[in-house]
């Protein structure tokens, strides 16, 4: 029964007008009256000192070191109670490291990204101003730095590339034609052998003949080794010595419109005004002037060293190569088959066996 007098008590409604004011004087007194019935209660369940609790949590309210937070409904049993005082210590410190660590994870990022702003920012002002340049010089409005000598040698280098691809062009039809002769007089050799054991009035005929393409197919399969190593040295030379220096070059044509850009940049400020900002702005042009005219000196020296080389390195090669091939088609087309065997050893060139480009039965597995 007290237990139902103090719920009523407990959720006892306090109406509200449509003002959003609490009621009138006659609600107040139901307030009081319940307050009434629970001071009554508490005194007569816990006596003096159950009045005296309450007062004190009337008046004072409650503390919240020992306020407790239910996790069950209203009226439930005491399981699940969790003291608010426990709610604390280690969990302040683990919110206060990790916030530090993400402050810095956060400067990390930032730095980063300020990083490549920056080399964004360089990258889109030296793009600007070599476009420009490059853009002056074919409208014929702005000055290039020439080195008559150089250009003359590089040009000479694009056209005997040019030159010598056509030679590789040629080289490699010749082996794929050859190639194709060979396999059909091997073919033509075995029908001739074929027809000869079962043509008993023309066995030495087919006989002959089929020797003969045999031969032929022999020294066929010589000279292809000569023509396919004659074609593995002409494309080493173009497509990678070639192919190198002219890498260098193109680095170097690039250094040389940089600096020329830079030039005319630090030309156009020295005709402007010279208050301090001009000069600011003329000392760091001086500075990247020179950083550009260091980088386009030393790949000029660069180029120039490999344009040496690659002439000697040129003469050597075909020398060699062109003794090769005009010797191995000379003793093929003579039907010198010692000549040719010679020509080869001369060379050192060995010529694979037969099926040596099949893989073996241990690679197909």
């Amino acid at each position: 029964m007290t237990d139902s007098i103090m719920s009523k008590a407990a959720t006892m409604e306090i109406p509200i007008n449509s003002n959003g004011d609490t009621g009138t004087l006659a609600e107040d007194d139901s307030l009081e009256q319940a307050t009434k019935l629970q001071w009554s209660l508490a005194e007569k369940v816990g006596g003096s000192r159950g009045s005296r609790d309450l007062q004190q949590v009337m008046v004072s309210g409650p503390n919240l070191n020992e306020t407790s937070i239910v996790s069950g409904g209203y009226g439930g049993t005491t399981e699940g109670i969790i003291p608010t005082s426990s709610i604390k210590g280690p969990g302040m410190h683990h919110s206060s490291s990790s916030s530090s660590s993400s402050m810095a994870g956060e400067e990390a990022t930032r730095g980063v990204a300020v990083e490549k702003l920056e080399s964004v920012k360089k990258w889109s002002l030296n793009t600007y101003k070599c476009t420009k340049q490059m853009i002056s010089e074919r409208f014929g409005r702005g000055s290039r730095t020439v080195d008559l000598e150089l250009e003359a040698q590089i040009e000479v280098l694009r056209d005997t590339k040019r030159k010598y691809e056509n030679v590789l062009r040629l080289a490699r039809a010749l082996t794929t034609h050859f190639y194709n002769m060979v396999q059909t007089q091997h073919a033509l050799g075995d029908t001739f052998a074929d027809l000869s054991q079962k043509s008993p009035e023309l066995r030495d005929e087919f006989g002959y003949n089929a020797e003969t393409q045999k031969l032929l197919c022999k020294n066929g399969e010589t000279l292809l080794g000569a023509i396919n190593f004659f074609v593995s040295s002409i494309n080493t030379l173009v497509n990678k010595t070639m192919e190198d220096s002219l890498m260098t070059i193109k680095m170097f044509e690039n250094a040389r419109l940089e600096f020329d850009a830079y030039r005319s940049d630090l030309e156009e400020l020295g005709l402007g005004p010279r208050d301090a900002v001009a000069i600011a702005r003329i000392e760091a042009a001086q500075a990247q002037y020179q950083i550009h005219k260091d980088k386009y000196e030393r790949l000029r020296s660069d180029v120039t060293i490999k344009l040496k080389f690659l002439e000697e390195n040129k003469v050597k090669v075909m020398h060699k190569q062109l003794l090769l091939f005009h010797n191995a088609i000379s003793a093929y087309f003579a039907g010198n088959q010692q000549q040719l065997e010679q020509t080869l050893q001369q060379f050192s060139i060995k010529l694979k066996p037969p099926g040596a480009d099949k893989p073996s039965w241990l690679e197909e597995q």
